[in-house]
């Protein structure tokens, strides 16, 4: 039996109960820093990874490789165009030649495109990278959340051109910070530049140059991202206090900082002419360089900025008296096709009949003119032969097989897919099961089949009749295969309506 002096005697903080996790504000920064860590993954991710290339490549240094590409992206971008890819390949294989020079160019190139691809995660559906943090909800309980974020992009360009365009994660990856307000970090990168300029120290000048130009291509990306939206739907941006506000907050940025930059621009310029030393000289000049680019950004930023409250009002008179769509395109198959097979003739050709009277389009007039239809009238006929001219006998050649999977591995990697609807699987077991089966090519095609399950066309598969379908779903879980990376997807069949597919169909007959 426990007395009172025992019970006293414990201490408070024993007895309480346990303490609540930190709220979502005392947990903000644990949040950002893990944020900051997801973006660098892709990168350390490359060193990891360049193991399974075909070949000896441990002698390069992806992950330097990758922030001279994101270094190259970022400035060869312009407001309204991107970086060519080319370019960039261009570019980039001097840095690579130099870590192995006695490698061959080819090679050099190789894996120039290999980071490139990568840094744009080309093997993903959506082209993105997704991390998973937690953070700790109001009441306490832990929270996992998902990160999706992009380093490189691909966007469309005047006459069917692509342009790479970085994003906000890779330029905070190559300044290194994550979410800091564009505003007040190039206050202080520009202070800070002033100062270095002012104390001599050119090399310390030039990297907080770089960074100051790092975050004005930031504020500009701000603003693009502002009215491309605007231009697919304008009641999607804030327009009444989000946007004026961001536009008057950067008419008074760029205005601060074209005397800001001026006056360093002075002081750099007089710095390159004061000191002896070569190397200052050089450092000088290129100071020179970076801040002028700063100021040619600034201009066109200016200008831009200017051009957004004319371009939000065309906008919205476009958008508010544009005709709505009404009507759908034609599925020839489940509109057409499967609706009028089960019909008779007499019934179904009066469906036809009618689709390609008006689905054809116009027919071109035999005779434009008098003289023609003069000529088709007074030139005799032709006497025929009863059954036609006789049909050249054709040379037929037979088509070579040039499929990679035979009708057989197609049999066997359908019946490994043909699961169950209740009993989903893993691709990683999936491919195991089909290396046992038929080696490393029944593996691929099931790879194949899997990742174009990603995306089932489930319209069509009900159109045409289909009882069930084959789908993948990513989870996150990374995919730990000897041949393949990326997710280890759940591949699973769902069963489709079949009831409803039969009253469709008689509906439409």
């Amino acid at each position: 039996m426990t007395s009172p002096a025992s019970t006293d005697s414990v201490p408070p903080q024993l007895s309480a109960g346990p303490r609540p996790a930190p709220g979502p504000a005392a947990d903000e920064g644990l949040a950002r820093r893990l944020r900051a860590l997801a973006c660098t993954a892709p990168l350390h991710d490359l060193d990891a990874r360049k193991a399974n290339l075909a070949g000896e490549y441990s002698v390069y240094g992806m992950a330097e490789v990758a922030l001279s590409a994101i270094d190259l992206v970022t400035l060869n971008m312009d407001f309204d165009t991107g970086a060519d890819h080319e370019q960039i390949v261009a570019r980039l294989i001097p840095r690579i030649s130099a870590q192995a020079p006695h490698r061959p160019v080819a090679e050099h190139e190789r894996v120039a495109r290999w980071i490139l691809e990568n840094l744009i995660n080309v093997g993903s559906v959506d082209r993105g990278f997704r991390a998973v943090y937690g953070t700790f909800a109001p009441d306490g309980s832990y929270v996992r959340r998902d990160y999706d974020f992009k380093l490189i992009e691909e966007v469309p360009g005047p006459g069917g051109t692509v342009y790479l365009r970085t994003t906000d994660e890779a330029v905070n990856v190559l300044v290194g910070a994550l979410d800091t307000d564009v505003t007040s970090a190039q206050i202080a990168a520009e202070v800070k530049l002033e100062v270095l300029i002012n104390r001599g120290r050119l090399a310390d000048a030039q990297l907080a140059a770089e960074q100051a130009r790092y975050r004005t291509v930031q504020y500009s990306e701000s603003l693009r991202r502002a009215l491309e939206a605007t231009r697919r739907n304008v009641r999607a941006v804030d327009w009444l206090n989000a946007v004026p506000d961001m536009i008057a907050e950067a008419l008074d940025h760029v205005a601060d900082r074209y005397r800001h930059e001026n006056a360093i621009l002075t002081n750099i310029r007089k710095a390159r002419d004061e000191t002896e030393e070569p190397e200052n000289k050089r450092r000088a000049a290129e100071l020179v360089d970076i801040v002028k680019d700063c100021i040619r950004r600034h201009t066109q930023l200016q200008s831009r900025l200017l051009e957004a409250g004319p371009l939000f009002r065309a906008e919205q008179d476009r958008q508010a008296f544009a005709t709505p769509m009404t009507t759908s395109g034609t599925d020839l198959y489940g509109h057409l096709l499967a609706p009028l097979l089960p019909l008779p003739l007499e019934q179904a050709g009066r469906v036809t009949g009618a689709f390609f009277a008006r689905g054809t389009g116009l027919r071109t007039p035999v005779s434009v003119r008098v003289g023609d239809l003069v000529d088709i009238l007074l030139t005799p006929p032709v006497e025929r032969e009863h059954l036609g001219a006789e049909m050249p006998e054709p040379d037929l050649v037979a088509t070579p097989d040039d499929s990679r999977f035979s009708e057989n591995q197609l049999a066997d990697a359908m019946r490994l897919l043909d699961l169950p609807a209740d009993a989903p699987r893993r691709l990683s077991g999936l491919l195991a099961e089909a290396r046992r089966v038929g080696g490393e090519e029944l593996a691929y095609l099931v790879a194949l089949l899997a990742v174009h399950a990603a995306s089932p066309a489930v319209g069509t598969a009900y159109r045409q009749g289909e009882e069930k379908l084959l789908f993948a779903v990513d989870d996150g879980t990374q995919l730990d295969d000897p041949g393949f990376g990326g997710a280890d997807l759940i591949v699973g069949t769902a069963l489709l309506d079949a009831v409803g597919m039969a009253a469709d169909r008689t509906e439409a007959a």
